[in-house]
């Protein structure tokens, strides 16, 4: 038998034991649980031959386990303020079919709001978007509201003129417009930062001015700055529920090379920027958050792209855990 400074020590091993997402027991049970940490391996909805994202969920568990650590500037332990589990992975045995796959996700998302449980999820393709937040807008977390996004990402994903992606309806491409065509997403309460993008028409942000999104692209950012960007943030945000969507090709390729959509013309942004734009909702409604487009095949020998989304994994259950904090 262990001893308690054994056990801790085998925790910091993330290389040891059964993975799940930052060692977190796993639960089948959704009423037992504040926050439930999901899989989404999902990649038939990039549309591309980028199809390796559906591993990002495993490779993060083979990781996570060294991100299991305390809040040092929020100034405690989400892991014992909140009941935090690994609810396992969306089941989509019909992997290949798109939109038979956003529509289990949709299902599986659905259980999950009426329990009450705060998801954080990993993907996946940012299709898995779409998936979600068809369960979670005007639902139980939201009190019958819809979802206001903070939305970080190299791409809009508000593709409206692209009927569809290489056969994929509700792609990664179109999620930011079909969920506020069916009712579920306020565009005008919402906010795309960092979008950068490999720009294939002159009016490819035009869609999402059309949907009122406010967007900050990546030169307005580099123009304006993080403190102004941020207090945009909060204004936009402020009494929403809040969805937060953090793609990771929206970091710089130096800090994120393992990612399906890499956006090298243009500096993406570093780590410590990514952190404080996810930091401008704390203490906010925060009802779920995802993390997409990881593709471990691509990724450095050292995982770091793997290792980076359980960072800004971990930041958003931090913010969640909050709440949970006793006063």
């Amino acid at each position: 038998m262990q001893n308690q400074a054994d056990a801790r020590m085998m925790e910091n091993l993330y290389w040891w034991g059964i993975p799940t997402l930052f060692r977190c027991p796993n639960e089948i049970n959704f009423e037992n649980c504040d926050i439930g940490l999901i899989g989404v391996p999902h990649s038939s909805g990039n549309g591309t031959t980028e199809k390796d994202q559906h591993l990002g969920p495993r490779a993060v568990r083979n990781v996570s386990a060294l991100l299991r650590r305390v809040h040092l500037e929020m100034g405690f332990d989400p892991w014992e303020t909140a009941r935090i589990a690994d609810l396992g992975d969306v089941p989509l045995p019909e992997a290949n079919d798109n939109e038979a796959s956003v529509q289990r996700i949709t299902d599986y998302y659905k259980l999950i709001d009426k329990a009450g449980v705060r998801p954080v999820s990993i993907g996946g393709d940012h299709s898995i978007t779409g998936g979600i937040v068809q369960a979670l807008g005007c639902g139980n977390l939201t009190n019958g509201e819809k979802v206001s996004f903070l939305h970080i990402d190299a791409h809009t994903d508000v593709f409206t003129k692209v009927p569809h992606f290489l056969g994929a309806k509700k792609s990664a491409a179109h999620w930011g417009a079909y969920l506020v065509d069916q009712g579920q997403v306020d565009a005008t309460t919402s906010i795309q930062v960092g979008i950068r993008g490999n720009t294939r028409t002159l009016d490819w942000l035009e869609p999402s001015y059309e949907y009122g999104y406010d967007v900050v692209t990546m030169k307005e950012y580099r123009k304006i700055g993080l403190e102004a960007t941020i207090a945009r943030i909060k204004k936009q945000l402020d009494g929403r529920p809040v969805y937060i969507t953090f793609d990771l090709d929206s970091l710089d390729p130096t800090v994120a090379p393992g990612v399906s959509n890499l956006e090298p013309g243009e500096q993406g942004f570093l780590i410590d920027e990514a952190m404080a734009l996810l930091h401008s909702v704390r203490g906010m409604n925060i009802i779920g958050g995802d993390v997409v487009c990881l593709m471990p095949t691509r990724d450095s020998s050292n995982m770091i792209t793997a290792r980076t989304a359980s960072a800004i994994m971990f930041e958003m259950i931090a913010m969640m855990s909050e709440k949970y904090l006793k006063t």
